[in-house]
């Protein structure tokens, strides 16, 4: 169950052309010129007429709907100059991104464009409010071939990710053009680990042949396993995720039945590097040991199939161009290009004609930033302009003000700013008791998608905050919960913040005020929650007393390994977590009385 190209965007793959790396000549150079059966090794290498042919593998992740530059510490990225200091780069917007990988193909006979998921989900406002058609109608325009699918695919369920591959308009809120029908991805989505309970079927197509002249690669794409346990259950319902390295090692081995031997896995799961810069060296030691990075990427890139050439990945937002050891001990490239269309990254593949495999010591690979100094691509721009009309009359409106940058995506600390700021508005709204009666609220950090922005975005003025920019921060629309929480259980949910399936990567809750514990990272584990600290309102957590606990409804349905806040019994369902939230923000800011930074003192860790 092959994806193939749609006819329509057959030719434009064909006569596309773009510019790459440069070429391996120095290794050709270093092979005979011809071997015993007549070929010329060098001959035409990366022009595509000889043995050797230079494929560019353009690629990028985690785009989440933003067409519009991302504002604040969203839209910028990390460099590392040659003094070793550091500086931030404003970077992103479809418009520009279009106008990169427009100007990288140049030159290049054979470019193929991939991503690796979370490309919709979790959207802005210009593109979530209309269910991500307009980021779908870009990416086409991108002229993307090939994608996996990520967790945030799933946020609106199965049904509604086959909307966005095959087309047709939205089931309740129906067309929103008039007399235009939304005519879906010109690219596969890659599903491959994703099964029906029911019959054991793929949901979508699990991998993709790219061909041209005779060329032939092979792209795998899988989403994390873990994935139920990032998205609401309602999301993934009837669905079944396995293992990404049984996977792709499974669809390996059908590639190879057809003659596919080059192999690229898409993988909606990634690492973090050990620097947050885009052009940190991953293997500065030169040894290809994958040492530069960490997480779940490292394991899986040392467990698939040796046949695999390279692996491009996502999920974690981080920028990293790394080689780990295949299964064979051999290097292999895996690269990520960080989140929001910040960067892209730009691989040279050399594919040998004779055994249609890449030569694994001929690849190269960059991360590059998608500055703001390149013209907008004209297309592009009137795509969004004309979706930024449908959304003005919603997205212009003014919610509230603030006095300045209170950031969440972009904070470092574990406690952020606008944590604290979204958990007290849930705490306010939910409060009352014909609301909830709640006495607390947690906000998952992964749910605070962007930053409160001081800087206007458009004519509202500085300090004001518009419904689109909450909407950004906010764009699941998930919807509140008050549930009985025992203490024991609530402690228990405070401890697997830094244990179980988050003892690696630690999710710390933020909290309303009133709440105060601390947090010893120089600990392990559930230990890293010190007992006896935990506190509401100067009172000990009593493991044995009930408390009224507001979360969304992620949460309470035990999302991202919180298995202690599913325990939650007699549920009260409230207004969206977006409601309560702009509902605060008018109540508690005028334009003469914006809301302060909150101190983000809830939390006392000890490094």
């Amino acid at each position: 169950m092959a994806a193939t190209p749609r006819k329509n965007k057959t030719g434009r793959r064909i006569l596309a052309a773009g510019a790459g790396l440069a070429t391996v000549g120095a290794l050709v150079a270093a092979m005979p010129s011809a071997g015993a059966d007549g070929d010329a090794f060098a001959a035409g290498h990366g022009k595509g007429w000889g043995r050797m042919v230079d494929v560019q593998l353009l690629s990028f992740n985690d785009l989440h709907g933003n067409l519009e530059p991302p504002a604040g510490s969203s839209g910028q990225v990390t460099r590392v100059k040659e003094d070793g200091t550091t500086e931030k780069i404003d970077a992103g917007g479809v418009e520009y991104l279009a106008t990169h990988l427009r100007q990288a193909r140049q030159g290049n006979r054979y470019s193929v464009t991939a991503a690796a998921g979370d490309l919709i989900g979790a959207s802005p406002l210009l593109s979530g409010l209309f269910h991500d058609e307009p980021t779908i109608g870009a990416l086409n325009k991108l002229d993307l071939d090939v994608t996996s699918v990520g967790n945030h695919e799933f946020d609106e369920g199965a049904v509604e990710l086959a909307r966005m591959q095959n087309g047709g308009c939205h089931p309740t809120a129906g067309c929103f053009v008039e007399g235009k029908k939304f005519k879906g991805a010109d690219f596969p989505y890659l599903a491959a680990n994703v099964t029906k309970e029911k019959t054991g079927k793929p949901l979508l197509d699990p991998y993709f042949i790219w061909e041209k002249n005779g060329v032939r690669i092979g792209f795998i794409g899988v989403t994390l396993e873990g994935t139920p346990n990032v998205v609401t259950a309602e999301g993934v319902k009837g669905l079944k995720f396995g293992d990404e390295v049984e996977t792709i090692n499974k669809y390996t081995k059908i590639l190879e039945r057809k003659g596919v031997k080059s192999i690229v896995a898409l993988v909606h799961e990634g690492g973090m590097p050990a620097s947050a810069a885009y052009n940190y060296n991953c293997d500065g030691d030169g040894d290809g040991d994958g040492e530069g990075v960490s997480g779940a990427i490292v394991d899986i890139a040392k467990n698939v199939s040796p046949q695999v050439d390279a692996l491009v990945t996502g999920h974690t937002h981080q920028a990293y161009v790394c080689s780990i050891p295949d299964p064979a001990g051999k290097p292999r490239l895996v690269t990520s290009a960080s989140s929001f269309g910040k960067l892209y990254t730009d691989t040279t593949l050399t594919y040998d004609r004779a055994t249609k495999d890449i030569v694994r010591t001929a690849v190269a690979s960059a991360n590059h930033v998608v500055t703001r100094d390149v013209p907008k691509a004209a297309d592009v721009t009137k795509l969004i302009e004309d979706w930024r009309t449908l959304a003005a009359p919603i997205a212009n409106r003014p919610q509230g003000f603030i006095a300045a940058d209170i950031n969440g995506r972009g904070s470092t600390a574990f406690e952020k700013p606008l944590g604290d700021l979204i958990a007290d508005a849930q705490l306010e709204g939910l409060a009352p008791a014909d609301k909830g009666g709640a006495q607390l609220a947690l906000m998952n950090p992964g749910g605070i998608r962007s930053d409160l922005v001081y800087a206007a975005s458009g004519s509202e003025g500085n300090g004001v905050v518009t419904y689109g920019e909450s909407f950004t921060v906010q764009p699941f629309t998930n919807m509140m919960n008050v549930v009985d929480l025992s203490g024991a259980n609530l402690i228990s949910a405070l401890k697997q913040q830094v244990s179980g399936s988050n003892l690696n990567s630690v999710k710390i809750l933020q909290v309303s005020k009133g709440l105060t514990y601390t947090l010893d990272m120089t600990k392990t584990g559930a230990d890293r929650v010190v007992d006896g600290t935990i506190k509401l309102n100067g009172e000990p957590i009593d493991p044995s007393k009930t408390y009224r606990v507001a979360m969304n409804e992620f949460l309470a349905g035990g999302g991202d390994g919180f298995a202690a806040l599913a325990t939650g019994t007699d549920k009260l369902v409230g207004a969206s977590d977006l409601d309560v939230f702009n509902a605060y923000l008018a109540a508690h800011s005028s334009a003469t009385a914006p809301l302060p930074v909150p101190a983000a003192d809830r939390i006392t860790v000890v490094q």
